[in-house]
């Protein structure tokens, strides 16, 4: 069983390679390396400020999905904690080490790993329920972008994307919701209490609006906050690409690079940047740079991680999570 994962990493590494090596030999080299000046420098300083004052908004995010489950935790402990996560989701070819490893030491601090693990997932599903949005939204805004020339097919490819994501969020929040569906796990042993609790959180939702609206407008923040920092890195290229078309188009290419199939998500965020952004004169070179600028970004930001990761922190004197000790394979139930 422990070389499944082992194999699936290898093999997310050798498409990640595979991926890159096809887009880098269909680029101009340079054209991918941006031109230095003041501008420049300036442009990329913003995205990195804006990365990070995103991650701030994510780590608030999380925070207001705890309270609802009624676990306690400052986000003077939450940030570096979330900060680590994106660290090891950046740099190792795994799709659940970070949040296991979220999971994990905020069940050391409240001693209630079920709730822990369904706060991180029901975190996740207010990005979810945001990202199809805020492309939508941007459509309505600037419908000019539904007909672009030579790129119909693209747009029209995003919007079902966005449509399908929020029927899928959909079936999924009923389906945990339900009370006799999720509901019949809340009280069941292993992987099920984990699953029953994400009913729980969910039902705290329901009975606590203001909580529900704060977590949502926060994971908004963070959402605008990354579409920021790619029209930032966007001007740092000096792409012809305005505000609407980013909100409209970051959102569909976060949904595609969270498939579990390269690592960080590249080669699918530079592909779908190729294809999203060639109607509007981007060229495939300068789509690949932007994406790759935006993993870098990302990268740097998620350095500040790193202090958190190898440090760690020690769980509460003589106390231990609820239902035993919480690692990736719980985060995987």
């Amino acid at each position: 069983m422990r070389e499944h994962p082992r194999v699936w990493s290898i093999l997310r590494i050798v498409a990640t390679a595979a991926m890159l090596a096809v887009l880098l030999t269909r680029v101009k080299a340079d054209q991918i390396v941006p031109h230095w000046d003041v501008d420049t420098v300036g442009w990329i300083a913003l995205a990195l400020g804006v990365t990070l004052v995103g991650v701030v908004f994510a780590a608030v995010r999380w925070q207001r999905v705890l309270v609802a489950l009624d676990l306690r935790s400052r986000i003077s402990r939450l940030l570096p904690t979330y900060l680590a996560g994106l660290f090891i989701s950046n740099f190792l070819p795994t799709t659940i080490a970070g949040d296991a490893l979220r999971v994990s030491r905020v069940a050391s601090d409240t001693g209630e790993a079920p709730q822990s693990f369904a706060s991180v997932v029901l975190e996740r599903l207010t990005g979810w329920a945001v990202l199809p949005l805020l492309s939508l939204a941007a459509l309505a805004i600037n419908p000019t972008l539904l007909h672009l020339p030579g790129g119909t097919t693209a747009v029209r490819a995003a919007v079902v994307l966005c449509v399908v994501t929020l029927a899928a969020l959909l079936v999924v929040v009923f389906v945990a919701g339900h009370p006799k569906l999720g509901g019949r796990l809340n009280s069941k042993a292993g992987w099920k209490r984990f699953t029953g609790a994400i009913h729980v959180g969910l039902d705290r939702f329901r009975h606590r609006p203001r909580v529900a609206i704060q977590a949502l407008v926060a994971g908004l923040a963070y959402q605008l906050a990354v579409i920021m920092a790619a029209f930032a890195a966007g001007r740092a290229l000096g792409l012809p690409v305005g505000w609407t078309a980013f909100m409209a188009f970051m959102p569909v290419v976060a949904i595609i690079q969270v498939l579990p199939l390269t690592i960080g998500g590249l080669g699918l965020r530079e592909g779908a940047l190729a294809v999203l952004l060639a109607p509007l004169g981007v060229s495939q070179s300068h789509a690949v740079a932007l994406g790759l600028l935006v993993y870098g970004i990302n990268l740097v930001v998620s350095l500040l991680g790193a202090p958190s990761f190898a440090i760690g922190r020690r769980s509460r004197a003589g106390r231990t999570p609820a239902g035993g000790p919480v690692g990736p394979a719980a985060a995987e139930a």
